[in-house]
């Protein structure tokens, strides 16, 4: 049974039947940030990594419910957050489109070895930007985290993406490492 995320919203569970949207989600992700390159080899990404052990989250605009966003409340100052209850895994065939997702994983901090939550993917699409989902999806994961005992949350974020940049910044989260390149010069 889904559940409000913050009001006109709610949250339910995917499944790993989930798949294909999963992939669509994604591929829009790096498409808002690099919009002339191909994504396709996203769906390798998620045939490995997505199972039943990674949980994804939905996000569905509740029709008719109508919300002022102006003058809402900022979803983290209301402290509304209960901890999870079960939420129903969604079949791919009973649901509207989703107005956003979070993937997530697990991961082992290379200092402690503990194992944390690991952000895949959070997304919003375009047109619900800027009203409190995403902020509503990270406090919604604090929660799951801290339920299993998980002491931080990891994740990593292109550096050209100063939205994401800003979110993460203010809701606390710092740099503990950067991840660097080099391109090689193969013939290919």
């Amino acid at each position: 049974m889904p559940e409000q995320l913050l009001p006109g919203y709610s949250i339910r569970l995917g499944s790993v039947l989930n798949r294909a949207l999963l992939v669509k989600f994604m591929q829009r992700s790096y498409q808002d940030i690099f919009p002339s390159e191909d994504f396709s080899h996203l769906a390798q990404t998620v045939e490995q990594y997505f199972s039943s052990k990674t949980p994804l989250w939905w996000v569905d605009e509740e029709k008719g419910a109508e919300v002022d966003f102006d003058s809402a409340q900022s979803p983290g100052s209301r402290g509304e957050f209960s901890p999870l209850s079960p939420l129903s895994p969604l079949s791919p065939l009973s649901s509207p489109s989703p107005v956003a997702c979070l993937w997530v994983g697990n991961a082992i901090d290379q200092i402690s070895g503990s194992r944390h939550a690991h952000i895949f993917l959070l997304y919003v699409v375009p047109e619900h930007r800027r009203r409190g989902i995403g902020t509503a999806l990270m406090k919604y994961l604090e929660n799951w985290a801290t339920q299993r005992g998980d002491r931080q949350i990891g994740l990593q974020v292109f550096q050209s993406n100063q939205a994401a940049l800003n979110l993460y910044d203010q809701l606390g989260y710092h740099t503990q490492s950067l991840w660097m390149v080099k391109s090689l010069n193969i013939e290919k």
